[in-house]
C-alpha cells in the first residue's frame, strides 16, 4: 500500500544577520553571501518526494519504509555543467563553458555534484502482529507526546527528526493502556566485513545502547475523534524513560571524515600512529524521564510535557590521543530539564481556535546557547571555552588539569523538529535551549479547507550571560536576556483529494539580547543601543504544496 507526498517549498529570507555586522572571530547567526557583502536576501525553491510504501507479507506481517527522493534539493542546484572541470572531454557536460548556457539539471550524486544522493532510504522496519501485541524491528522514527524531546519529524514542513535503530514490543494488556519496552542501538563504533560478506562490530565496549520503557493511556486518532464528536472527554497520559550508557567512545572514528580504508586491528609499528580510530574511556550514563498529559474536549485542549536529562560523562577528552591527558579528561555532570504547556479554546463550532503555548528549556551560565557545542568559538586554546558574546559553543569550562570552573552541562535542548517559530529558533539559533518563550496564537476557518492563522512569540534567555549581548565589565558579565518578538501569520488551503497549499510570513523584531557587543565601545551605549539591531527585521515567506 503506497503513501507519501510531493512538497515544493519556496523560501525567502531577508536581513537574517540582524544588522550585527561581520564577526569573523565569532559564529555568525547565518552564513553571509560569498558573492557580495551587500546581499541581504536569500531566496530559493526546494522540493522533496517522500514515498512510504507498506508491503503486506501477510495479515500479520508488514514491512514499512520511508524513502526520500530529491530531498530538499534546491531548484537549479545541479546544472549540467557544474563540478565537471578537469574531466575528460567528449562527454555531454563539457558543452558549456559559461553557466549562462546551462539548460538542464543532472541527478544529485553524493561527492560529485551534491552532498547527498537523489534517493535516500531513511527508514525501514518490520511489524509482526501477535496475539499479545505488535513486534517492531529495524530503523524507524521515534516520537513521544508533543514531540518536544522525541520527535519523528513526519510533519509536512519538517526537515529533521529522530530516526532510531530499535527493537520494540507494543503490548496492550487493557484496552487503551499500552506498555512498550524498547532497545535502541545508538552507537556501534568501527566495523569491518568478514569473508562471508557480513559486517562485524570490532568491539562491544564502544557501543552506546538505550533501554527504553514507555507506559501510556492513549486513544488512537479515530477513537479520540469519535469521543470528542460525541461530547466526551479524551484523557491521555504516559511516562517515557530511557537509560543509556557507553563505556568507550570511538571518538576518532566518528569525529573525522569517513574513508573507505581497511580498519587496522593490530598495534602499529613503533613510532607510528594507529590507523584505526582511538577511543576515549567515557564511562557515560544518561537517565531521561519524560512525562506527558493531555485532556481534550470539543471546546478545548490542554496538553503538557516535562522531561529531564540527568547523568555524567567521566572523561571529556575529544580524541583518543588526549584521552589520558589529565588536563583534558575531567568528568562532567549533566542536569537538564524542560517543558511545554499548550492550551487551546475552540469557539464558533470549532471555526475559531485561540490558544497559548509556553515553553521552557533550562540553561547554563556559560557563554553561548549550546545548541552546537562543537562549533569553534573565539578561543583557540586546547580548551576552547566560550567567552562573553559568543553565540554558541560548549556549556562547560575547564581551565587546569585539576579544576573546571563549570563542570556541569545544564542546557536542555528541544528536538530540532519541534516547531516554535519561523526565524529565531528555527533559522538563527538552531532550536530552543536556555530559553523561555510565550506564544499566543489563533486560527480561523473561513470555509471548509481554507484557514488563516497567526502567532506572536516572545522569547528570552534564562541566563543573560548566554546571549550575544553579554560583555565583561568591572563588576562581571553583563547582558540582556530579552531575545526577540516574532510575528508569524499565514493562510492554508487543503482539498479532500490531497492537495495542500500554504503561505507563511514571519518577521522578527530583535531585542537587546541579540545585539553585537562590539559595535559600540561604550558598554552603556551598547545596552541602550540594542534597539538599533531591531531596526532591521527578518522575515520569511514559505509556501508548500502537497499532492
Amino acid at each position: 500500500m503506497p503513501d507519501g507526498y510531493l512538497r515544493i517549498r519556496p523560501e525567502l529570507l531577508y536581513h537574517m544577520d540582524l544588522g550585527r555586522g561581520a564577526r569573523p572571530e565569532r559564529l555568525r547567526a547565518v552564513p553571509r553571501s560569498p558573492a557580495s557583502s551587500r546581499d541581504r536576501t536569500e531566496a530559493g525553491v526546494n522540493m522533496r518526494f517522500r514515498f512510504e510504501p507498506t508491503f503486506n507479507v501477510s495479515e500479520e506481517v508488514r514491512i514499512r519504509t520511508q524513502i526520500d527522493m530529491l530531498d530538499n534539493v534546491m531548484f537549479g542546484s545541479t546544472p549540467d555543467y557544474a563540478f565537471s572541470r578537469g574531466l575528460a572531454t567528449g562527454y555531454a557536460w563539457d558543452r558549456d563553458e559559461f553557466g549562462i548556457f546551462s539548460q538542464s539539471q543532472q541527478p544529485p550524486q553524493s561527492g560529485v555534484n551534491a552532498l547527498t544522493d537523489s534517493i535516500r532510504v531513511k527508514r525501514l522496519w518490520g511489524e509482526v502482529s501477535t496475539p499479545v501485541g505488535i513486534l517492531r524491528f529495524g530503523r524507524m522514527g521515534s516520537h513521544w507526546g508533543t514531540g518536544m524531546l522525541h520527535n519523528d519529524g513526519n510533519c509536512l514542513d519538517c526537515d529533521l527528526g529522530d530516526t532510531v535503530d530499535r527493537i520494540m514490543f507494543v503490548a496492550e494488556p487493557v484496552s487503551g493502556w499500552y506498555i512498550t519496552p524498547m532497545i535502541d542501538f545508538n552507537v556501534e563504533g568501527p566495523q569491518t566485513t568478514r569473508d562471508t560478506g557480513a559486517p562485524v562490530d570490532l568491539s562491544n565496549s564502544d557501543d552506546a545502547h538505550s533501554l527504553v520503557i514507555a507506559a501510556a493511556r492513549r486513544d488512537t486518532e479515530s477513537q479520540a475523534k469519535a469521543k470528542i464528536n460525541s461530547g466526551g472527554t479524551v484523557v491521555n497520559f504516559g511516562v517515557h524513560f530511557t537509560y543509556r550508557w557507553q563505556k568507550n567512545d570511538p571518538q576518532d572514528y566518528y569525529g573525522n571524515p569517513f574513508v573507505d580504508d581497511a580498519i587496522y586491528v593490530n598495534p602499529p609499528p613503533a613510532g607510528q600512529q594507529p590507523s584505526y580510530p582511538g577511543y576515549v574511556q567515557r564511562s557515560a550514563h544518561l537517565y531521561i524521564p519524560d512525562v506527558w498529559f493531555k485532556i481534550e474536549r470539543k471546546e478545548f485542549r490542554i496538553e503538557l510535557e516535562f522531561a529531564s536529562i540527568l547523568g555524567d560523562v567521566q572523561n571529556r577528552a575529544m580524541s583518543g590521543m588526549t584521552g589520558g591527558d589529565p588536563s583534558l579528561n575531567q568528568s562532567l555532570g549533566i542536569i537538564e530539564f524542560g517543558g511545554v504547556l499548550q492550551g487551546e479554546v475552540r469557539l464558533l463550532d470549532n471555526a475559531l481556535k485561540i490558544g497559548v503555548e509556553v515553553g521552557f528549556a533550562s540553561g547554563d551560565v556559560q557563554s553561548g546557547f549550546g545548541n552546537h557545542p562543537r562549533r569553534k568559538q573565539t578561543s583557540t586554546s586546547a580548551n576552547p571555552n566560550t567567552v562573553p558574546g559568543d553565540i554558541d559553543g560548549r556549556q562547560y569550562a575547564c581551565e587546569t588539569a585539576t579544576s573546571c570552573s563549570d563542570s556541569f552541562i545544564r542546557n536542555f535542548r528541544f528536538n530540532r523538529a519541534y516547531s516554535v517559530d519561523m526565524i529565531l529558533f528555527r533559522e538563527l539559533l538552531g532550536g530552543v535551549t536556555d530559553a523561555l518563550y510565550i506564544k499566543p496564537k489563533a486560527s480561523y476557518r473561513i470555509t471548509d479547507g481554507f484557514n488563516v492563522f497567526a502567532a506572536l512569540i516572545y522569547s528570552r534567555a534564562i541566563y543573560a550571560e548566554s546571549t550575544p549581548s553579554a560583555h565583561l565589565t568591572s563588576t562581571g558579565i553583563v547582558g540582556d536576556a530579552n531575545l526577540g518578538i516574532e510575528i508569524n501569520a499565514g493562510a492554508r488551503y487543503e482539498t479532500e483529494d490531497g492537495f495542500f497549499g500554504e503561505i507563511r510570513y514571519g518577521i522578527l523584531i530583535p531585542l537587546p539580547g541579540l545585539a553585537n557587543n562590539t559595535l559600540e565601545p561604550d558598554p552603556v551605549r551598547r545596552r541602550s543601543g540594542g534597539a538599533r539591531v531591531g531596526s532591521g527585521g527578518s522575515w520569511r515567506d514559505r509556501h508548500s504544496l502537497l499532492s
